[in-house]
Order: C-alpha cells, then sequence, then structure tokens
C-alpha cells in the first residue's frame, strides 16, 4: 500500500506543478528559465517590488516577446489569439491521446470507481494505460481553462495506483474482496492529496464513494490519507509551506443572525445541484444517442474555443478556478491588491493592520461585482457542457467557484448593508459603527460548500473537506447549515447525485445503498431460468467434453457456469468463471499433450480410470469455486438484495435441499426493484 500512495504523491505534486507552469504558458513565458509559472519567475528576479509583485522584468507576455508591445490595442489582441491558441493545442492533445491510447481516461471516474467497488468488473478500467494517459491529459486539460477540475480524476488516479501495486501481490490480486479495500483506501488518499484533506479523504471514501466500509478498511483509509497527507507537505506543490490548498485567516467571528444568508445560500446551492444534474444529464444523453457522440475531438475544440473566447475579457474567468476560489476566499487586509478590496479608506484610522473596520464599498469593488456576475453566468453554463466530454474532467473545483462566486457577491452586499444601515434592528446588536462585523470571504466559502454539496450530495464528509481544505475550524456551523440546506432542497427534486444519475446514465449495474427494499417477494419470483424458458445452462462434473464446453461459452454470454453432480440430479459442486475456463482450456491444449476436442472435463477430486484408447483427461477442479454463495428459494428478497449490496456480489445460485433451482445475478436484482417501483424492468438498461 505504500508504494501506491508514495507514487499517488509524486504523481499529485507533478501534476499541481505542471498545471501551474502550463496555465501560466498561455499568459507568458520566463526568460530566465522557461520551465518557471509567473509566480516562480519572479521569486527569483532581485527586481520585483512588493508593489507590483506579479510584474517582473523577466516574465513576459506573448506581446511583448513577439511585437516588443505591452500595451495597447495589437497588445492585447496577440495575447488573445495566443491564449486561444495555447487553450486549443492543450485540449486537442488531450483530446487525441485519451480517443486513442486510454478511452477509460476520460470523465471524473468517480461513478465508475462506485461501480467497481460494488462488485462490477470494469476491466482496463484501472490499467497502466489508464493511469499515464490520465496523468498527463490531466494537466492539459485543466491548463487548457476548461471549466472542470482535477480532484475528482485524482480520486481515479488514486485507484489506479493502488490496483497496479496490489496485482503485484498475490494476496491482493488473487482476492477480489481485500482488492477493493486497497481501493477504498486508495480513494481516501485520492482526496487527501487532492485537498490537503486526510480526515476529509477517509470520510468521502466511507460516504461517497465505498460500498462495503468495515472497521479495518476505515484504518487502512485512515492510514493511507495519513501518509498521502505527510508526504504531499513534504513536496509542498502548492508553494505555501501549508498542507492546505485554500488556506484562510479570518479575524472576525460569524454571528447568529448571519445564519440567514447562510442558509439562502444552501437553498441557492441545492436549486444550482439539481439545475446541473438535470441538464447535464439531458445534454450526456443527446451525446450518447444522436451523431453528437460521433464526433468528440470537435466537440472538445468546439468548447474550448468558446471558453477561451468568452473568458479572455473577465479577468476573474481568465485565471485558473483555483485561483479564483482563493481571492474570493481571502480576507480583505491592509496589503491585498485585488479588485474585491477596493474599499474607501478613512484618513483618520489608526487601528491595526489586522483589524480593519466595514468600510465604504469603492470603484473596484462595484467593477469587481458585475464581473462576477458575468463570471457566474459563464461558470454555470459552460461547465454543464463541459462535465462528460471525452477528456479527465472533474466537478468539485467548478461546482465550488460556482458558490465562491454567488456567496462573495451575497457576503459584500451583506457587509455594505451592515455598514449603511448599522442601525437596523437585525445589525444593531452584533454590528457597532467603525466594527469589523462581516467577512465577505466566510460566504464565498459557504457557498462553495452549498453547491458542492447540491451537485454530489454530501453532507459529513464536505463539511470536514471544506474546513481542512481552509482551516477554518471555527466556521463548522455555517458549513454545516449550508450543506444539510442544500441537500434538503436538491432532494426534494430529486434524490440522485450527479454520480448516481452517469452511473444509471451509463447503465452500470449498481445497486444504491441508500435504497430501501422493503417488499415481501422471495427469491424464486426473481431467479431464472423462469417458467416457459429454457433450462439453466449448466457444467456437469464429469460427463462433459471439451468441445462441449467451448461450444456452450460461444453460445452464451454469461459470467460463468454452475457445475452440478449430473443433469439428472441437479446437485450443486460448485462454481465456474467464463474467464477461468477459456484460459485453463486454451493452456491445457498448448501445454498439455492428449487433449483433444473430445477429451473428457472433470471437476472431481480424481478422474476414473480410462480405457487406453480413450484421450487425455482435462482436470480442472484448481478452478471451481466449491463455496459459491447461495439462497433458498424462500429466501426473502429483502434479504437477497443486502446480500448484494454488502458482499458486492455479481451473482447468486438459488438451492433447495443441495439442488440447484436457478441463479440470480445483480441485473435480475436492479429489474426487480424497478418492477416493485412501478417502473418498466425491461427499461433499464446495461452496458
Amino acid at each position: 500500500m505504500l508504494e501506491s500512495i508514495l507514487c499517488l504523491c509524486t504523481l499529485a505534486g507533478v501534476i499541481d506543478l505542471a498545471v501551474d507552469w502550463m496555465t501560466d504558458l498561455k499568459e507568458g513565458v520566463c526568460l530566465s528559465a522557461f520551465w518557471y509559472s509567473h509566480e516562480q519567475c519572479c521569486w527569483t528576479s532581485n527586481e520585483t517590488t512588493f508593489e507590483d509583485r506579479d510584474k517582473c522584468p523577466l516574465w513576459q507576455k506573448w506581446s511583448e516577446l513577439l511585437v516588443n508591445q505591452s500595451e495597447g490595442a495589437s497588445a492585447y489582441i496577440l495575447n488573445y489569439l495566443m491564449y486561444i491558441l495555447w487553450a486549443l493545442l492543450f485540449a486537442f492533445l488531450a483530446v487525441s491521446l485519451v480517443r486513442v491510447f486510454a478511452p477509460y481516461a476520460c470523465g471524473s471516474g468517480i461513478p465508475e470507481i462506485k461501480t467497481i467497488l460494488s462488485g462490477f468488473i470494469i476491466r482496463g478500467y484501472l490499467g497502466k494505460w489508464t493511469l499515464l494517459i490520465k496523468t498527463v491529459t490531466l494537466v492539459l486539460v485543466v491548463s487548457s481553462g476548461l471549466s472542470l477540475g482535477k480532484e475528482g480524476p485524482l480520486v481515479h488516479v488514486a485507484c489506479c495506483c493502488g490496483n497496479f501495486f496490489s496485482s503485484l501481490f498475490s494476496k491482493y490480486s488473487k482476492n477480489e474482496g481485500k482488492r477493493r479495500e486497497v481501493l477504498s483506501a486508495a480513494a481516501a488518499a485520492g482526496v487527501s492529496v487532492a485537498f490537503g484533506a486526510p480526515i476529509g479523504g477517509v470520510l468521502f471514501s466511507l460516504e461517497e464513494v465505498s460500498y462495503y466500509f468495515p472497521l479495518k478498511t476505515l484504518w487502512r483509509s485512515f492510514f493511507a490519507a495519513l501518509v498521502a497527507a505527510f508526504t504531499l507537505r513534504s513536496i509542498n506543490p502548492f508553494g505555501n509551506s501549508r498542507l492546505v490548498l485554500f488556506y484562510v485567516e479570518y479575524h472576525t467571528p460569524w454571528y447568529m443572525a448571519e445564519l440567514f444568508p447562510f442558509i439562502l445560500l444552501g437553498v441557492f446551492g441545492g436549486l444550482w445541484g439539481t439545475l446541473f444534474i438535470r441538464c447535464n444529464i439531458a445534454w450526456c444523453r443527446r451525446r450518447k444517442t444522436t451523431r453528437l457522440g460521433k464526433y468528440p475531438v470537435l466537440e472538445v475544440i468546439v468548447v474550448t474555443a468558446i471558453t477561451a473566447i468568452i473568458a479572455y475579457p473577465n479577468p476573474y474567468t481568465r485565471q485558473s478556478t483555483s485561483e479564483l476560489i482563493s481571492e474570493l476566499f481571502n480576507d480583505c487586509g491592509a496589503l491585498e491588491s485585488s479588485q474585491l478590496c477596493d474599499y474607501i479608506n478613512d484618513p483618520n484610522m489608526t487601528r491595526p493592520v489586522d483589524d480593519i473596520p466595514d468600510r465604504p464599498a469603492g470603484v473596484g469593488v462595484y467593477t469587481a461585482m458585475w464581473q462576477l456576475a458575468l463570471a457566474l453566468i459563464f461558470k454555470i453554463v459552460v461547465t454543464i457542457f463541459t462535465f462528460g466530454m471525452k477528456i479527465p474532467s472533474g466537478l468539485f473545483i467548478p461546482s465550488m467557484a460556482v458558490g465562491a462566486i454567488a456567496g462573495r457577491m451575497v457576503g459584500i452586499g451583506v457587509e455594505q448593508l451592515a455598514y449603511h444601515h448599522h442601525d437596523w434592528i437585525i445589525f444593531r446588536n452584533w454590528c457597532r459603527p467603525g466594527a469589523d462585523c462581516v467577512t465577505p470571504g466566510l460566504y464565498a466559502m459557504v457557498g462553495a460548500a452549498a453547491c458542492l454539496g447540491g451537485v454530489t450530495r454530501m453532507t459529513v464528509s464536505l463539511v470536514v473537506i471544506m474546513f481542512e481544505l481552509t482551516g477554518g475550524l471555527e466556521y463548522i456551523v455555517p458549513l454545516m447549515a449550508a450543506a444539510v440546506t442544500s441537500k434538503w432542497v436538491a432532494d426534494a427534486f430529486g434524490k440522485e447525485g450527479i454520480y448516481e444519475a452517469h452511473i444509471h446514465l451509463n447503465g452500470y449495474p449498481f445497486l444504491d445503498v441508500k435504497d430501501e427494499f422493503t417488499h415481501r417477494t422471495l427469491a424464486t419470483d426473481v431467479m431464472r431460468p423462469r417458467r416457459g424458458e429454457p433450462p439453466l445452462s449448466v457444467l456437469t462434473q464429469d460427463s462433459m467434453t471439451v468441445e462441449d464446453v467451448e461450444t456452450l461459452i460461444k453460445e452464451t454470454d454469461y459470467n460463468g457456469f454452475p457445475v452440478v453432480v449430473s443433469r439428472d440430479s441437479e446437485r450443486l459442486i460448485g462454481f465456474a468463471q467464463r474467464r477461468e475456463l477459456i484460459l485453463a482450456i486454451k493452456n491445457a491444449r498448448q501445454r498439455q499433450e492428449g487433449i483433444v476436442s473430445n477429451s473428457i472435463m472433470y471437476f472431481t477430486e480424481e478422474p476414473p480410470e480410462l480405457p487406453a484408447n480413450s484421450p487425455h483427461p482435462l482436470k480442472l477442479r484448481r478452478i471451481l469455486n466449491l463455496s459459491p454463495f447461495t439462497v433458498t428459494d424462500h429466501t426473502p428478497m429483502e434479504t437477497v438484495v443486502d446480500i448484494f449490496r454488502k458482499l458486492g456480489l455479481r451473482q447468486c445460485l438459488v438451492t433447495r435441499s443441495g439442488r440447484l433451482l436457478g441463479i440470480i445475478t445483480k441485473k435480475d436484482v436492479l429489474r426487480h426493484m424497478a418492477q416493485m417501483a412501478n417502473q418498466d424492468p425491461e427499461s433499464i438498461m446495461f452496458n
């Protein structure tokens, strides 16, 4: 496990550093070392002053480098074109690499990880090529400026690392249950390195990703997240000597009267989550069912071009989304140069630097407000069309950005209301004239939590991730209020979060642990074969030839076959997986002499003595699962559903007194649940 965590932390550190450099590359280049980002370039310059800390002679914009002009219309247009060209190049490279080398590297990865942890196998989804291509393309797509994040895909990258290293040890590679425990711990480590939130990572794996989370998995996830956080702190990719991504330090507590705007932000987050899920699923369904899905490269290029063209003129959409959130979270100190901190200062103010009172908004704040309003509309619309394209795309950061923008605007509004109307009854008891009453950055933080909760339906893990992410331990109650409100509002319009919605859209057989099954049906009502259907395809322990089994495999697409004593007795012996049967027959034909099409296959311990002229028998007892999970035909379906959920089963055999009656698969269970919910069971489609 340690090897996979170190691999993940190294990749996460490389991704963070590469994204910073390539994002700045769209605007200019460092003359002293082209691999330096803007911030690193100015760090090394001796001519940089504090007032102009974002400007230094070593960093040149493309207009300065190509035509030796830094101001004017021609310089602006050239920088605009270079920004668009770099964005298109990054996006084209990303979608091309995904399409050619690793189709599974697209998307967030969390819906598929949830499905895999529930017991469904998606071969190649956690493979080495997927790991490599997703790491490279994640840097490209985030740097292109598209409205997506890297945090969700980092969970997929973490699980790829965990799967790769667990395959090297037979203890994990041959035990599906233990491999899932490693993947649960890897998911926790993925969130830990994505946000610098180790406890939040463990709770995220428990609440959102894992299907079954016993106590030993909790401990392993905690240890994995701890090591990941420690290693990330050693690498220090954020360059702030802190583990967290958006460290904030507020100097004002929150007041009870502020709970009302916090709850309003929760309502906004729930409505935004509902709007996003419905619109995004509708667009993704259109992509799957129309010709649009046949041109993934063109779609990515068009969306990237539109995003870059609209984003560049607005400084809040031009910068990276992580930088935007960081700026929105920040409190306005005396040394802040952001437009959001352009307040009218009292020349007679003699207060300490950290205790600046509320002030009237200046021209810069009003300019920032309408720019943020435009950025909010832009982010809401473009994120709907971006998430789900054939590139790696996370949803955490874009959702947080929408909430942070809305929260900052509400925070500035409350701040100005308190300043100009401090004699109102709602402000009179806690906001005196000249006091620092309202912190707009706190509203941005609460709004970010509300919108992320509305989209994902997370609650406990969301609150913990947010206070770990920002260091704002004092503000747990506002975060809890917003997270719970956003979940209630979103649940009023539909119980599915974005990940569950994409699971159903893609047709994965997934049993949601949150759904209750209270109907009084029995296993015999669901098992196959039913009356009028052909008998169950089975293998006998000592009477079928290699040719018979190969024909059965060719004519069916079942995942495996029950093995019985004989077709007459139907007494169950075990279960043979299709994949293992194919490999065993192939290896026997290549390596064992005398194995031909009419060789008898034996699943018994010792085959009987055969006549001298008969072909060699093929002994396959070693691939037989002698203890397949079985239930009786009178087992309540409520119990069967619970077994499928907690054990991650793909199929379950139905017996009576040891005699095989039928089989229940996870797809049968899902169809039965749909039927009990008065839905058409045949409308449930599976990939």
